[in-house]
């Protein structure tokens, strides 16, 4: 049994299909094939139900691969380990950031990074929170950025920044004409919205159910991105809520929209970096957390964590 052997499994279970893990594995179907059969009969188990149609694992399988998952971490860190032995700034470091952070921090984030750390080159990918999580508990992540909390063994967290939520609607709305927008109005109006899948879709319908008045009657409708959403309230589909980085700069520079405060305590998400607790480059966590601070985004608030200095932020 091999660290080979165990990432064709893992690639199997993952991918349902011989083709595709081959694929990701980087070798021939016949070799993937007769690797997992040649494991099989060395653990004297079936890992995989294989038909016509479909790849499943055995109730052992999905513990086996479980287990897998595990050494080849593990393994990985053989590598961390080595590497923060020496200067923890030079390596690659894998970012992964939610789909409504990535685009308004990441312009600011990644200049400050290559300044601070320049023989860190940066690996960044964009996900679902749930995604992000999986990927820096198999170690194709270092660190990600997401909104906070997050529940998940092995897994440690720091909040960074609070960011504020934002109304945004087409100009001419009623709304325009106010100082703040009151949550228990979103009730009432056609609200477009990111698609199941978003935690920030589920931190606007918490703010609509934690209004007062009963939800039932939510006029809902979506768009897949903040910045398509925008564009459709400006033309007048509906309202919508976002995050104050997503609009603050751009507030004074669009004449189809309008951006409106809610009424104090200002409803917030907090974001934060989380990595594997295993995780030794601990340097690096410190800059990126600086970093992140000195991007000074509008409409955030930093978080005092015990032990970080207290910086100004506007």
């Amino acid at each position: 049994m091999t660290l080979t052997d165990l990432r064709y499994i893992v690639a199997l279970a993952r991918e349902r299909h011989f083709g595709k893990a081959a694929e990701h594995c980087f070798v021939s179907q016949p070799t993937l094939s007769v690797a997992v059969k040649k494991l099989e009969d060395q653990l004297g188990v079936a890992l995989f139900e294989r038909s016509a149609s479909a790849v499943r694992l055995t109730p052992i399988g999905e513990r086996i691969v479980a287990q897998a998952e595990n050494v080849l971490e593990e393994a990985a860190r053989i590598g961390e380990i080595a590497a923060s032995g020496k200067d923890p700034l030079d390596g690659n470091l894998r970012i992964g950031c939610i789909y409504t952070i990535g685009p308004y921090l990441l312009p600011r984030l990644v200049p400050l990074l290559r300044e601070r750390a320049p023989r860190m080159p940066l690996y960044i990918a964009e996900n679902y929170t749930v995604n992000l999580i999986d990927l820096l508990k198999q170690g194709k992540l270092d660190v990600i950025v997401v909104a906070l909390p997050i529940d998940a063994p092995g897994i440690v967290a720091q909040p960074i920044y609070d960011e504020a939520f934002r109304a945004v609607v087409p100009v001419g709305h009623s709304w325009q004409l106010v100082q703040a927008v009151e949550p228990s109005w979103l009730l009432s109006e056609p609200l477009l919205m990111l698609g199941p899948g978003n935690c920030f879709r589920d931190q606007v319908l918490d703010l609509c159910a934690g209004s007062g008045e009963p939800s039932s009657g939510l006029q809902l409708l979506e768009g897949g991105s903040l910045e398509t959403i925008r564009h459709m309230v400006a033309g007048g589909i509906g309202i919508t809520v976002m995050p104050a980085t997503a609009v603050d700069d751009v507030a004074g520079d669009d004449p189809l929209l309008r951006v409106r405060p809610f009424v104090e305590p200002t409803p917030t998400r907090r974001v934060g970096l989380a990595w594997r607790s295993s995780f030794p480059r601990h340097r690096v966590i410190d800059v990126l957390r600086h970093a992140m601070l000195d991007c000074r985004l509008k409409g955030t608030q930093p978080v005092l964590v015990s032990g970080t200095p207290n910086l100004e932020h506007p």
